[in-house]
């Protein structure tokens, strides 16, 4: 149809424009993907530009993020709160059109991609996060929740490795709204693709338990259309829809190459382009009537009233029920956590149990998951030890229909995700995005190398996903150096606006949970111990939130130990050592270097008060340490080795006389 195709060339037209004043970008795929684009967004999505964040809206991600200016031009055609100055500033300094797609910089972007294979496996948390909630909130005819997420990917993210594991879990937790529509245009950055991607795709996804429809022309609109109503009528699956496409479509000699892929066309292209087009305007100018056919402000409107007049009489039927969804979509605690948290954590104080920190987590997660039914539990494949799983958290199962298995009329809390680490992180990150849920996932320590780069977005995006990661140190014994951690707590620190977490007793573990729940806008990492540890007497608890605090002290101290996890135990027994001589010690117990690092220098000061020589102990690299000034850190720099804990803690100088003796070595050098 003839307005079909002026609203492609309105995009292909707005993408070569942007990425050539922009003087940087991906052209090709945006030009490409135009087609698939109008099926989609003009036929099929529901979304209202007035409200990016209406409840039960569509989601739309764009996992193949270099072809950020399609979904721009679409934001900005549709309606959205993006003028035709942000196109005209695409790539620069603090427009609201990023390079890559980036949520809350852009409004009606739901996920921050660029690094490839991550939006898919996004959307995948996506599309559980709705399938969980409609079974726990749908009553009868009130459905509530009702959406579809939509994803396109191109050949990148099908050849990243995490691709595999997101979307054999979509297939395994029959997602039905998941619709993923594939630019099969075979060309890459280094040209075509066929000499190092010879993946059957299609029959992949099969195995996956997806629903494959197509091969089907990209550039045929009504073929794609007819491909995304059958995929909005599965039952049980989630669906393939594999696009041919011409990446660079309307370039009459960078169509179906490399160079479409990521360089401007330069003007003389564009200009061959425009007339191949028929599309006689200026850069950024739009003929009469496209806003018109694009404009989806009234139909989302009436779509979200729609659905507001039916949460009404929701509402009035179930207006607890009501109440708790809307609480949960806002990603509001409930108004009684912190009186319940401090509760929780006197009582930790009270009992003063010797627990692995890992068993301590657990501890606190059975008061939290059975408080907090948003919490959405994991492990990849090691329940048995990260300890995530707690009574409130029955297993997360479907049936062969699809549907969610309740046990005793609960709805599982606590996801089996395999030994899939980067797909769990990011799986978590797409539940999180969608709201409703607070998301948490265990695998031991050394393991979050897998998963790094997810977590690394989550704090970009600012996300609330909180990570359990056990077995922390050379604690863990006997399983080596390929299992035990040493650079991995500094290597977390390093990532901004990630809270990082190594408590050293029930206290600490309990206050590190309820600080990660009240962050809303950030991730934690929670660092955990396998081997039992003693709990550290207290005067109190108040301090311990902010990162670290005075635990043991003495007037007018000669040196300040600074430890963190099981090491705490070892520096309050070194202390003692040391007191016997008249050698006055106080002790610092820094949980969260992060959190500590974010305290006014009133605060730090008192903790770490200047001109007394501060001596750092912790399992790991001692590199990190010297940030705060420290005289000597007692630490390990070299790989572990397969012995039992006691004998490896020993082996590397991790006792209170070494412990002691760094302390007056320090001290006779000052």
């Amino acid at each position: 149809m003839a307005n079909d195709s002026l609203m492609a060339n309105a995009i292909r037209a707005l993408a070569m424009d942007a990425v050539q004043q922009a003087n940087s970008g991906h052209p090709g795929a945006p030009m490409g993907m135009a087609d698939i684009a109008v099926a989609l967004w003009h036929r099929h999505l529901r979304h209202n530009p007035k409200n990016p964040h209406w409840a039960d809206r569509d989601r739309f991600v764009l996992s193949n993020g270099h072809a950020s200016m399609l979904v721009y031009a679409l934001l900005h055609l549709t309606g959205y709160a993006l003028p035709a100055g942000e196109l005209k500033g695409f790539r620069q300094l603090h427009s609201k059109t990023p390079g890559h797609p980036e949520v809350d910089v852009t409004p009606g972007i739901e996920t921050t991609t660029g690094p490839l294979g991550q939006g898919i496996t996004n959307a995948v948390g996506m599309a559980l996060a709705e399938k969980l909630l409609a079974a726990e909130f749908n009553r009868g005819s009130h459905a509530i929740v009702d959406h579809h997420t939509y994803v396109f990917l191109g050949d990148g993210c099908l050849m990243e490795g995490i691709s595999h594991e997101a979307c054999a879990l979509a297939g395994a937790w029959k997602l039905n709204k998941l619709v993923a529509v594939y630019d099969d245009n075979g060309i890459s950055i280094d040209g075509q693709v066929t000499p190092w991607f010879i993946d059957d795709t299609p029959a992949r996804f099969r195995a996956y338990g997806w629903n494959v429809i197509g091969p089907v022309d990209g550039h045929d609109i009504e073929a794609v259309d007819r491909a995304i109503a059958d995929a909005r009528r599965s039952a049980e699956k989630p669906t393939l829809i594999v696009a041919k496409t011409h990446i660079g479509k309307g370039s009459p000699n960078r169509a179906n190459t490399a160079k479409a892929h990521g360089e401007p066309l330069g003007a003389d292209e564009i200009a061959l382009t425009r007339t191949a087009l028929g599309w006689p305007h200026q850069p950024f100018e739009l003929p009469k009537g496209v806003y018109e056919e694009w404009d989806a402000r009234a139909k989302g409107d009436a779509l979200e009233s729609d659905w507001d007049r039916r949460f009404a009489a929701y509402r009035a039927e179930h207006p607890e029920l009501a109440a708790e969804f809307t609480r949960r979509m806002k990603g509001e605690l409930p108004a009684n956590f912190a009186e319940m948290a401090a509760d929780a954590i006197a009582a930790t104080h009270g009992k003063a149990e010797t627990v692995a920190s890992r068993k301590a987590s657990q501890l606190a997660l059975e008061t939290l998951t059975a408080a907090l039914p948003e919490l959405l539990g994991g492990s990849a494949d090691l329940t048995g030890s990260n300890l995530t799983n707690t009574k409130s958290t029955p297993p997360l199962r479907f049936d062969q229909s699809g549907d969610v298995v309740r046990n005793e009329g609960r709805i599982g809390r606590h996801v089996n995700y395999g030994v899939r680490e980067f797909g769990m992180a990011a799986v978590m990150n797409g539940v999180a995005l969608h709201g409703g849920f607070i998301p948490y996932g265990g695998t031991f320590l050394t393991f979050s190398d897998y998963s790094r780069n997810a977590i690394r977005m989550a704090a970009l995006m600012k996300r609330r996903v909180i990570h359990v990661f056990t077995h922390d140190s050379i604690g863990l014994g006997e399983d080596g150096p390929t299992h035990q951690s040493v650079e991995h707590a500094a290597s977390l620190r390093l990532i901004p606006n990630l809270d990082v977490w190594r408590p050293a007793d029930t206290a600490e573990t309990a206050v590190a949970w309820t600080v990660a729940l009240q962050n809303a806008n950030r991730p934690t990492a929670l660092l955990l111990s396998r081997q039992n540890l003693a709990y550290a007497p207290k005067t109190g608890l108040d301090n311990i939130e902010r990162g670290a605090y005075v635990l043991a002290d003495d007037r007018q101290p000669d040196a300040v130990l600074i430890a963190t996890g099981s090491e705490v135990q070892l520096v309050l027994k070194a202390r003692e050592q040391l007191a016997a001589e008249g050698v006055k010690v106080r002790v610092v117990s820094m949980p969260s270097t992060t959190a500590f690092d974010r305290q006014d220098r009133g605060y730090k000061e008192s903790v770490l008060p200047a001109g007394i020589p501060r001596i750092a102990v912790e399992a790991g690299v001692t590199d990190f340490w010297w940030k705060y000034g420290c005289a000597a850190v007692v630490g390990i720099d070299s790989f572990g080795e397969s012995a039992p804990a006691n004998v490896l803690f020993k082996h590397f100088g991790f006792t209170p006389e070494n412990v002691a003796d760094t302390v007056r070595a320090v001290l006779q050098r000052a």
